[in-house]
């Protein structure tokens, strides 16, 4: 969670890429990191593929809109990155938000394995409102490239709160797969993707995967969920900052 809000907002800020460029290119970044992601917690049974489904139906949709829309707008238009900027700084104050509130809850599965767990299907009422809920994070990661891990996470632990959390994670990201590819050709369509970026993150991120699966068991998820509701929200209020100059 978190890794998206952070990527762009640095490449923003101290890199100084332009905002739909940031987007665009952590969106394809984004889609090759969860496709690793997605495929271990499905060896791990730890995907419901039926919520994920779901989730795809409804933002796809929504990612092609947003997509139509920005396209017509005009990427080289000043007043279209002023507020792509406002929105992300938004976004990422919310997801500040929901990981705070994610913090506060005491479930004793928080910390699981999911074990494989499986849920039964979902009520008419609570699969129209999970398709309701991919439109929104559909649109919203189309236009920031933020809210799928953190936002995303939140709201399918309210929607699904008897689901083992770590069949949430799996879940998310399995429906974070398709939905960062759609939105990153789209974004690669209309130009907005810096390929020789997106190549210099991906070798990054390799050692950065490495140490950190090694030093994972040693952090303890509430404090490290604390420092990055802390990091994120110091990161919204300085782009909130830089889109009101």
């Amino acid at each position: 969670m978190g890794g998206g809000a952070i990527m762009t907002a640095t490449l923003i800020g101290l890199f100084g890429v332009p905002v739909l460029t940031a987007v665009g290119t952590d969106l394809v970044y984004a889609c090759v990191t969860k496709s690793v992601g997605a495929s271990v917690h499905a060896r791990n049974r730890n995907v419901d593929w039926r919520v994920a489904g779901l989730l795809t139906l409804g933002s796809i949709p929504a990612t092609g809109i947003i997509l139509y829309g920005l396209s017509h707008v005009g990427l080289g238009n000043p007043k279209l990155a002023l507020w792509v900027t406002r929105f992300l700084a938004v976004v990422i104050l919310l997801a500040a938000l929901t990981i705070e509130w994610r913090r506060s809850l005491a479930l004793p599965h928080v910390t699981g394995d999911g074990s494989g767990t499986k849920t039964s299907g979902p009520t008419v009422m609570v699969a129209l409102r999970t398709i309701v809920l991919g439109m929104a994070i559909g649109a919203v990661v189309t236009i920031s490239s933020v809210g799928a891990g953190a936002i995303g996470v939140a709201m399918l632990m309210a929607l699904y709160p008897a689901m083992a959390a770590a069949r949430i994670v799996g879940t998310d990201i399995a429906h974070a797969v398709p939905l960062t590819l759609v939105a990153g050709l789209g974004h690669a369509v209309v130009g907005s993707v810096d390929w020789s970026l997106l190549g210099l993150l991906l070798v990054g991120s390799l050692p950065g995967i490495y140490f950190g699966s090694h030093i994972a068991h040693l952090v303890s998820e509430r404090l490290l969920l604390a420092g990055l509701a802390t990091v994120l929200a110091m990161i919204g209020l300085r782009l909130l900052l830089l889109g009101a100059h």
